[in-house]
């Protein structure tokens, strides 16, 4: 039977970069979708075609033909309604950050692990079919030495044009809700004013830290950490020796520019990382004895990738490539980073 799907969260990225891509697969149904703000509901259900329309998660969730869930609202509703849908029985996945404590993550994952269920984060970089190819790459030249060793790491996250479509979501003008349950914004141990700098950082530049684990090696430590009150900044990660810097910058003019580069002995390889929103794969490309090799690609979405990937993962109870469980590592690097500013 086709996993019946539930989307928490009509807002431009639930309705573009989720509902879309889930709508558009053949081996699930979108059942349901759920949203506080009942003339965008409505309105994203006729837009999509979806058959049910629920003003609150719990009542998606009451719904017996939903078997997964699609969690997209306010970054501080997040945990709670992942938790409940968790409780419920049901797959998820989530946009990131998953939580803004490690406490708070590991409690996601362990009722996930309690309950046996699929438990993914929206780090849809990883599923990117450029940066596939560059994990290809990348576990040859470790294997063959061909370009000697891996000296170092360079990342860098400019924030700018998110290249978003404007035709294929529909918005209202109802306000975003308020009396929902919320998680605390941050450890104990944070200043207030520290807060909306650290929801910033775990909303954009976590996605670059995760691809660096992903590429580098899971479980990195914190070498060094210049943060600012905006949560641009740089930071430095240890993988067993090989130093990575990443550049975190807000608000660039212009194009959107996100990528790294791993240094070898003899060259190196390079990804150059779409803007998040934009139906393009990340270009590769592999420098070797002064000359650049640029990887062929298609026409790929990393967002529909990912979309294609759960509702896999969902049928054949797979283990997701961003997994809640791999992804609280990056909830404790931000909070490793964040204290070592202090």
């Amino acid at each position: 039977m086709k996993p019946g799907i539930g989307i928490i969260g009509t807002g431009m990225v639930g309705q573009m970069c989720h509902l879309a891509n889930f709508a558009a697969n053949p081996a699930c149904r979108v059942v349901a979708i759920a949203d506080l703000r009942p003339d965008l509901a409505a309105a994203a259900a006729q837009k999509f075609g979806i058959p049910r329309v629920y003003g609150t998660h719990r009542e998606l969730l009451a719904d017996s033909a939903v078997s997964a869930v699609v969690v997209v609202t306010k970054r501080r509703a997040t945990g709670p309604i992942v938790m409940d849908a968790l409780n419920s029985g049901r797959h998820v996945l989530s946009e990131k950050p998953m939580a803004y404590t490690t406490a708070q993550a590991s409690s996601l994952v362990e009722a996930a692990r309690r309950q046996d269920l699929v438990y993914g984060i929206g780090y849809m970089k990883r599923h990117d079919a450029g940066v596939a190819r560059a994990l290809q790459v990348l576990a040859r030249l470790r294997n063959d030495r061909s370009l000697g060793r891996i000296v170092r790491a360079r990342g860098w996250c400019f924030g700018g044009d998110t290249g978003r479509s404007h035709d294929n979501f529909v918005m209202t003008g109802e306000a975003r809700p308020d009396g929902i349950e919320l998680w605390q914004d941050g450890p104990d141990w944070m200043p207030r004013a520290m807060r909306p700098g650290y929801d910033n950082f775990l909303n954009v530049f976590s996605h670059i830290i995760n691809l660096a684990r992903y590429l580098l090696g899971s479980s990195p430590t914190v070498a060094e950490s210049a943060i600012e009150a905006s949560g641009a900044g740089r930071i430095i990660l240890d993988f067993d020796g090989t130093e990575c810097t990443l550049d975190l910058v807000n608000g660039s003019e212009g194009a959107w520019r996100e990528g790294l580069t791993i240094d070898f002995e003899r060259g190196a390889v390079t990804l150059e990382l779409p803007p998040p929103f934009a139906k393009q794969e990340t270009k590769v490309i592999v420098q070797h004895d002064g000359q650049s090799t640029h990887l062929a690609g298609e026409t790929s979405w990393a967002f529909r990738r990912q979309a294609d990937a759960f509702v896999s993962d969902v049928a054949a109870r797979g283990v997701p490539l961003a997994s809640g469980a791999d992804s609280v590592t990056d909830i404790a690097l931000a909070e490793t980073v964040w204290e070592t500013a202090l």
